[in-house]
C-alpha cells in the first residue's frame, strides 16, 4: 500500500454537489447525537429507550470458519448435497461460535445496548474501524484523505450517490446495458441516463471521450452529464470485467472533462479464471495463497484516483448474506458529509442485528480470514459458472470462434444449435450449416450469463418483432418452470433493440447443480420447440 505520507489530499469537487445536498442540514437530534458517547455524558436530551428493556439479554450464531471452501477448482459445495442426502446426514460444517452481549464486558466490545439503540448514520465504530483497514489493505486508494461511510447496501447507495450529485433532468453516463434499479431509482426524479457503448472490458474508452467531446446541449436537452455510474467487475449484465489499464483510460477521460465516477462494485471479490470446458482439463484455479489471489484481482478505480472523484460503492450483499442490507461508501470527505446528511434523516444507520452480527463475524475472522472467505467464495462461484456453461455444452451443440466486432471483438464467443440427435455422421452437417440459437462469452467475474438470442433464425420470422419474440419465449420458459431475466429489462434506452437479436440474462449462482441442470433441460427443449414453432401452445 502506497504511504498517505506520499499523496496528496483530494481536490474540491464540491460543485458537483446537486441542490438538494447543498441544502440538506445536519439532523438536529442527530447532530448532538455524537455528545452522547463521551465518558461520563448522561444523556437527557433524545428519547432513547432504556437498553434493560430491550427483549435480547445476548444474541449468539455458528458462523463458519474463514476456510470453510476449498481455493483450488473443486465441484461447488451444492453439487455435492446428493452425497449428503444418501447417506442420510446433512454436510459437517466447522463453526464457532460467536455471541454480542447486551453489555459490554470489555470496553471496546460490540454489545447490543449501542448497536440496537438509536444510532448515528455512521454505524458501530468497530465496524468502520475494520471496514478502514480493508480498504486501505485491498483497494488502496490514490490520495490521502479517503474515508469510508456505511451504507444500507448498493441500491440504496447509489440512490444517494444520484440524488447528491444530479439535480432532475439532468443525464449521467453508463453502459450502454445496465443494472435496471439504478435506472428505476434515478427515473422519478427526471436524471436519465446516456449509454456508452462496450467491449471485452465494458464500457470504452474512446466511446467516452467522443461522447463528452461531441455533447451538444441543445440537441440532447441537457447539461453535458458529469457523473458516470458503472459496474465495472462482473459486468451486470454482461460479465464482462474491466481491467487495470482501461480504468485508467476513463479515469483520465473524467479528470480532462471533470466527471465523478460512481463505481458499483458488488461482484469484485467473485473474479474468476477465464473458462475452459470440462473435456479440456477445466478452467485453471487460483493461486492458493490468499494473499497473492487478493493481489490479483482487477484494481479498483480508486486505485488510480489522486483527486477523489471516485464514489466506490461495496456491499456485503454478495459476500456475507443481501438480508444483512449493509455495505459502504469509499470517497473523499467532502462527499461523505453530504452522504451522511442523506442518511440521517432517511434509513439512519443500518439494523443494529446485521452491523452487530456482521461486525462480531469480521473481527472474529480478522482482515485475513475475510479474504480467505473472500478467497474461497471466488472459487465457489468459479466451479457453479464452469458447470453451468458445460451442461449448456451437454444439452446444444457448442462451437467456438474468436468474435471480430462490436462488444465481443477479441472474446472467445460459444455459439449453441441443435444437437444432432441421428447418426455420428450427421455432426459435420451440423458444425458447418445448422443455424444458431444463441451465443454468449463467458463471464470473468459476478453471477450471469448473458446469452444473445438469435431471432433471425425462428421460423417465419420478420424483421421488428424481436421485442415481441423475447416476450413470447421469456413467458414460455416462465410457464415451464425456468425464470430468465429478460434482456430489455438493462437496456439504458429504449431503442436498443437490434434486429433480429434478443438478450436473456441467466444466473448461476443461487439454484443446486441439480436444479440447473434440469433448468438447462427444460430450456432445451423449449428453445428447439419455440425456434421451430414460436407460435404453438
Amino acid at each position: 500500500m502506497a504511504s498517505s505520507e506520499k499523496q496528496q489530499k483530494s481536490v474540491d469537487l464540491s460543485h458537483h454537489l446537486s441542490e438538494l445536498a447543498r441544502a440538506r442540514a445536519t439532523s438536529p437530534l442527530k447532530g448532538i447525537g455524537r455528545l452522547f458517547e463521551r465518558p461520563g455524558m448522561i444523556s437527557l436530551a433524545g428519547g432513547m429507550p432504556n437498553p434493560d428493556y430491550f427483549p435480547f439479554a445476548a444474541i449468539s450464531g455458528d458462523a463458519l470458519v474463514s476456510d470453510s471452501f476449498a481455493v483450488n477448482n473443486q465441484p461447488s459445495e451444492s453439487s455435492l448435497s446428493w452425497l449428503w442426502k444418501l447417506f442420510g446426514s446433512s454436510r459437517k460444517e466447522k463453526t464457532n461460535a460467536i455471541t454480542i452481549p447486551k453489555y459490554p464486558t470489555r470496553p471496546g466490545d460490540v454489545n447490543l445496548a449501542t448497536a440496537l439503540q438509536y444510532g448515528t448514520a455512521t454505524g458501530l465504530s468497530q465496524l468502520t474501524k475494520f471496514i478502514s483497514d480493508f480498504v486501505g489493505k485491498v483497494y488502496q486508494p490514490g490520495y490521502s484523505d479517503w474515508t469510508t461511510l456505511i451504507q444500507t447496501g448498493n441500491t440504496d447507495a447509489w440512490s444517494r450517490a444520484v440524488l447528491t450529485l444530479c439535480n432532475p433532468g439532468e443525464a449521467f453516463i453508463t453502459e450502454d446495458w445496465t443494472y435496471p434499479s439504478a435506472l428505476a431509482s434515478s427515473q422519478p426524479w427526471g436524471i436519465h441516463p446516456v449509454g456508452v457503448s462496450m467491449d471485452s472490458e465494458g464500457m470504452r474508452s474512446d466511446e467516452l471521450r467522443k461522447l463528452l467531446a461531441e455533447w451538444d446541449e441543445a440537441a440532447r436537452g441537457s447539461k453535458r452529464p458529469h457523473v458516470l455510474y458503472t459496474v465495472p467487475i462482473g459486468q451486470n449484465p454482461t460479465g464482462m470485467t474491466m481491467g487495470a489499464a482501461r480504468k485508467k483510460e476513463i479515469y483520465d477521460v473524467c479528470v480532462e472533462y471533470d466527471v465523478i465516477i460512481v463505481e458499483d462494485d458488488p461482484y469484485y471479490f467473485l473474479q474468476m479464471a477465464p473458462y475452459a470446458a470440462k473435456f479440456e482439463g477445466g478452467s485453471q484455479p487460483s493461486s492458493a495463497d490468499s494473499e497473492k489471489w487478493i493481489a490479483s484481482l482487477s484494481p479498483s478505480f480508486v486505485r488510480f484516483d489522486y483527486q477523489g472523484r471516485v464514489i466506490r460503492l461495496d456491499t456485503f450483499s454478495k459476500t456475507i448474506a443481501p438480508g444483512s442490507r449493509l455495505g459502504f461508501f469509499t470517497c473523499n470527505p467532502v462527499f461523505a458529509e453530504r452522504l451522511e446528511r442523506a442518511g440521517e434523516t432517511s434509513t439512519q444507520a443500518p439494523c443494529g442485528f446485521g452491523q452487530s452480527l456482521i461486525t462480531q463475524l469480521l473481527t472474529t475472522w480478522q482482515l485475513d480470514g475475510y479474504v480467505r472467505w473472500l478467497h474461497g467464495l471466488s472459487a465457489q462461484y468459479q466451479a457453479r459458472r464452469d458447470f453451468f456453461i458445460d451442461t449448456l455444452a451437454e444439452e446444444f451443440h457448442m462451437r467456438t470462434s474468436l468474435g471480430t466486432m462490436g462488444a465481443w471483438r477479441g472474446c472467445t464467443i460459444y455459439t449453441a444449435s441443435a444437437k444432432p440427435r441421428g447418426p455420428m455422421g450427421m455432426w459435420e452437417k451440423y458444425a458447418l450449416g445448422e443455424q444458431p440459437f444463441f451465443s454468449f462469452v463467458p463471464p470473468t467475474a459476478g453471477m450471469f450469463i448473458w446469452l444473445k438470442i438469435n431471432f433471425e433464425n425462428v421460423r417465419g420470422f420478420q424483421a421488428g418483432t424481436e421485442e415481441t419474440l423475447e416476450s413470447k419465449l421469456w413467458m414460455k420458459l416462465a410457464m415451464a418452470g425456468v425464470l430468465v431475466g429478460p434482456g430489455t429489462y438493462f437496456a439504458s434506452k429504449a431503442d436498443m433493440v437490434s434486429a433480429a437479436e434478443g438478450h436473456f440474462r441467466v444466473s448461476f449462482s443461487f439454484a443446486t447443480d441439480a436444479e440447473m441442470k434440469k433448468a438447462i433441460g427444460i430450456f432445451g427443449k423449449i428453445v428447439r420447440d419455440f425456434f421451430e414453432n414460436p407460435d404453438s401452445e
